[in-house]
């Protein structure tokens, strides 16, 4: 069973990875890259600020920064517990994809996808009942781990993880601001 669904994953990402165009390089290794998404972070953060009060905003804003560093200690403690090498780094590969990026370090579970599902859930979560399109926040996290397969980091199941993971920590930090938080600090219900 656990043969037959690494060898999917390995076909899955075979054949995702070879739609990929040259023409369009440029476009995913922009999505790709962490930096290219810290203006949206900003923008969540001053959403945060124009629709809740200071305390509150801030409190949101600590709570978010906090989930980010949860769950990039708990990748990285799987990564190397798991030990699943990366398809750039996979010799049997090398001739049938393509890689545009050669990260050294394991691939399971995909940080990308597990921070950017976390923290797109955070936001939606905190803002919801203040914006009725913050849904449209789940294209970053869905560009994002797509981004992965096309330069050559991540097998499919490494981002179904990641996304699976973060949602799960998203939702973790939400219930511990909401039930804990909110009545202990005396802050608004988001």
């Amino acid at each position: 069973m656990w043969e037959r669904l690494l060898q999917w994953d390995r076909n899955a990402f075979i054949y995702l990875n070879s739609l990929g165009i040259e023409e369009y390089d440029w476009f995913w290794s922009l999505v790709t890259q962490t930096t290219t998404w810290i203006p949206l972070i900003i923008l969540f953060f001053i959403l945060y600020l124009r629709h809740f009060k200071g305390k509150d905003a801030l409190a949101m804003i600590l709570m978010t920064i906090m989930l980010f560093g949860f769950v990039m200690a708990l990748m990285y403690i799987t990564k190397e517990y798991v030990g699943r090498l990366r398809p750039n780094n996979t010799e049997e590969l090398s001739g049938l994809v393509r890689i545009l990026f050669r990260p050294e370090d394991y691939s399971f579970f995909s940080g990308h996808a597990a921070n950017s599902f976390a923290i797109a859930t955070l936001v939606v979560l905190f803002l919801r009942s203040k914006l009725s399109w913050v849904w449209v926040f789940y294209l970053w996290p869905l560009l994002f781990s797509l981004s992965r397969i096309y330069v050559g980091v991540h097998y499919p199941l490494d981002l179904i993880a990641g996304a699976l993971v973060g949602l799960l920590m998203a939702f973790i930090f939400y219930r511990v601001f909401t039930k804990i938080l909110v009545p202990y600090l005396g802050l608004s219900h988001p």
